[in-house]
């Protein structure tokens, strides 16, 4: 039996997705390859469900983290404002990365497994004119996610020309994002979660408001991640023409265009895609709580990618993962600042949770309760 990796992200991959990151090398200015790009940005737009022409998306050679600095880069000056809603590690990592083209970043925390509230929110919006306000849709280091539409609809009320920047790492594909209808401006997001393909995407979207943002700067303070340079490729592929700032990564785009296809053209629709992941996180969640475990996400707040789950007392990480492992299951350990070594992290997302042939979910459900009962609990 083949061992999976259960854990936020890399995720477990499609094989038509993994056959297409060994496609043969092909040129980047090709016909075949700007159709196949060109295709991948149409395929972007419908999975942000964005229909505005003078809208952008991005795909660029890079990661998650390399779309915290675009956006600090490109949609901040350094005596701009921005306003940072954290709920855990990568929240607070996006605030440092900020910091780093601004010198006025505040973030508002919440305990872990809860999230600022509204009001809280309001209150700074109130305080203080922010440029930017960032929002970690699920933090993988807590499991929580956050109601992106009711605080950009607050954003929008309050303070309407503050930019809605949303880290949609660990959500697009598995949490519902309405781009256009909910008055986002840059989501940035990476493929090795729950779109499906293997990591060395930078992907993002932008918003009228932020490609102008991008344009009205007289200086970029980086050269690889200056989103001028990108806007007129990326226009360029969608129009199916060659363009060239810096060699796309080719096989990555191949195999992102495969598991677009498998989400996007499937006969399964979006909303029902993310119910879902719903209903296999709502049976994962019950599970864990029937066998007298905490989640570490308040109720509400809970993902549907993945569950943060305290270890119980007197099981510790360094004797749980690896009995886990030796049952062909990865699991991670724990980053939030504080607890990170009381708890695990369960990835169940994209094929794993959602792919009817697969039992990933089940052998990890199995490889947990066996390893803590061979660790002392009885579940």
């Amino acid at each position: 039996m083949t061992d999976i990796t259960m854990i936020p992200g890399p995720i477990e991959f499609d094989p038509e997705v993994l056959s297409a990151m060994s496609h043969q090398s092909v040129a980047h200015n090709s016909p075949q390859f700007v159709e196949v790009f060109g295709s991948v940005l149409t395929d972007l737009r419908a999975l942000f469900k964005s229909t505005d022409p003078k809208a952008q998306p991005f795909v660029i050679a890079g990661g998650g983290t390399l779309g915290w600095e675009i956006v600090g880069a490109n949609l901040l000056k350094r005596d701009d404002k921005a306003l940072v809603i954290s709920t855990g590690f990568f929240s607070d990592a996006f605030a440092d990365c900020l910091k780093v083209f601004c010198d006025h970043v505040d973030v508002i925390s919440a305990p872990a497994g809860e999230a600022p509230s509204l009001g809280e929110i309001e209150t700074a919006l109130k305080k203080e004119k922010y440029n930017l306000i960032t929002l970690t849709h699920v933090d993988t280091s807590s499991g929580v996610v956050i109601d992106i539409k009711a605080i950009s609809e607050l954003v929008h009320k309050v303070s309407p020309d503050t930019l809605v920047v949303v880290d949609g790492v660990c959500s697009v594909g598995v949490e519902p994002i309405s781009f256009d209808d909910w008055g986002l401006d840059f989501v940035l997001t990476a493929p090795q979660k729950a779109i499906g393909a293997p990591a060395g995407l930078s992907i993002s979207m932008a918003s009228p408001r932020a490609v102008a943002k991008v344009e009205s700067l007289e200086k970029i303070p980086v050269y690889f991640g200056n989103l001028k340079k990108w806007l007129p490729i990326m226009q360029a592929y969608e129009a199916r023409k060659p363009a060239y700032f810096s060699t796309p990564a080719v096989q990555n785009v191949y195999a992102l265009q495969v598991a677009l296809k498998q989400i996007l053209h499937n006969g399964i629709s979006l909303d029902q895609r993310f119910e879902n992941h719903k209903q296999v996180s709502d049976k994962i969640k019950k599970q864990i709580n029937d066998w007298g475990l905490e989640i570490i996400a308040k109720p509400g707040l809970g993902a549907h990618g993945l569950t943060c789950i305290y270890l119980p007392e007197g099981v510790t990480l360094p004797d749980f993962l690896p009995k886990v492992a030796a049952k062909g299951v990865t699991l991670a350990g724990g980053l939030f600042k504080g607890i990170n070594t009381k708890y695990f992290r369960f990835g169940h997302m994209g094929v794993s949770a959602v792919d009817p042939k697969r039992d990933d979910v089940d052998r990890t459900l199995k490889a947990i309760h066996d390893s803590l009962v061979e660790a002392g609990y009885k579940c």
